[in-house]
This record gives structure tokens, C-alpha cells and sequence, in this order.
């Protein structure tokens, strides 16, 4: 059986928050929530994996340090040895205390430049990708949860606890592309609907 896809739609935080719980509890795994902002215990509570950034974090700032460490050396005390404010130039060591706050610049200035872009790329979210969220209300008040299942009797007993979590809108697609489609195909017959019921008004003003 192919692979369908539920979307409950939630509009608050504490009951995403409580259908998740209730989902993982039930022995299903949540794929992913669309939010408008960090939900806090939300990665707890699908049963998401630390995050290895931190340790990426600490590898650009070793990465940071020892490039700077190697550039002052050789411009301070190699290449061409300078006497700033008589301190002596025939050594790194002798001259470490000059040195610490280029130091600590150039690793803080590693560590976070590289650690924000590897968190980018990692989320797919560099230069000229696609958009990825199949519903743009998450971007404003409300949160999706997108769960990813085959068996019939396993969808059905999904709906039941998202409905009775209380979930907005419940639908299940072959894909996200169904999804969009939908819902592009809802805003366009909305704005038909606003633009007769403009266009109705003027004519009404006009008789009068």
C-alpha cells in the first residue's frame, strides 16, 4: 500500500503540543510540525534526536582559533617581528596576552558564521531552494502536523486522536503538492468570491 499523508491542522500551541504526546504514545511517529514559532517540549515530545549543531559549533571555533593563531605568528613573530609598546617580538608565548582578544574574536566570529550556515544548508534552506511548508497559515497562527502512514486501520485511528485532540482541519493526501494545490485552489475561489460580492455592492450603490 502506498504511503498517505495526515494533516491536522491545530490553532494553539498547548493542543499540537498534547496531540503529539498523544500520538507518540499511541505508537505512531510524527514526521513534522509546522509552526509559526518554537513550541517549547515540542522535540521532546515527538522523540526527536539532540542536536549535533553544538558540536559543529565547537569544531569552527577550534577551526577559528588555530587559523588565527598560525596568521599572527607568522605576521607578528615569522615573517616580519614587530616591537609594539616594548614587547618582545622573538616569541609567540612572550607576546600571548597582546594576542588573546584578536583570538577570541576570530573564534566566536568562525563559530557562529559557520554554525548559522551549516544550520541553513542542513534545513534546506539555501539560495534558490523551494518552499517546503504545505500550508502558509503556518507562517501565521496555526500549527500542522504532518504524519506519514499506509495501513487503512492505522489512518483512521490517527484521525480519531487528532479530532479528538482538537484539530481544525483533518485531510489526508498522497502528497504535499495535493495539499498545496488545495489550498491555493481555496484562496483563488476566495477572492472570487470577495471580488463578486465587491462587484455586487458597487452595483447596488449605483441603483440607489
Amino acid at each position: 500500500m502506498a504511503d498517505k499523508i495526515i494533516y491536522g491542522l491545530y490553532g494553539d500551541d498547548d493542543h499540537v503540543l498534547k496531540a503529539t504526546k498523544e500520538i507518540v504514545a499511541s505508537g505512531f511517529s510524527v514526521n513534522e510540525v509546522y509552526s509559526p514559532y518554537p513550541v517549547h517540549g515540542l522535540d521532546t515530545a515527538m522523540g526527536l534526536k539532540y542536536s549535533r549543531l553544538a558540536i559543529t559549533s565547537f569544531l569552527y571555533g577550534l577551526t577559528g582559533f588555530a587559523l588565527i593563531t598560525l596568521l599572527m605568528w607568522f605576521i607578528m613573530i615569522s615573517d616580519w617581528p614587530m616591537i609594539i609598546g616594548g614587547k618582545p617580538n622573538f616569541s609567540y608565548g612572550q607576546n600571548l596576552p597582546a594576542f588573546i582578544p584578536v583570538t577570541f574574536e576570530a573564534t566566536v566570529f568562525c563559530a557562529a558564521h559557520l554554525m548559522v550556515i551549516t544550520f541553513l544548508f542542513r534545513c534546506g534552506l539555501f539560495p534558490g531552494s523551494s518552499s517546503r511548508n504545505p500550508d502558509p497559515r503556518t507562517t501565521d497562527d496555526k500549527f500542522l502536523m504532518e504524519i506519514i502512514e499506509s495501513d487503512p486501520k492505522k489512518i483512521k485511528e490517527i484521525k480519531n486522536i487528532l479530532k479528538k485532540s482538537g484539530a481544525e482541519e483533518i485531510k489526508v493526501k498522497n502528497s504535499e503538492s495535493e495539499l498545496i494545490e488545495e489550498l491555493s485552489e481555496n484562496t483563488v475561489t476566495k477572492k472570487k468570491k470577495l471580488k463578486l460580492k465587491s462587484s455586487k455592492k458597487t452595483k447596488k450603490r449605483k441603483n440607489e
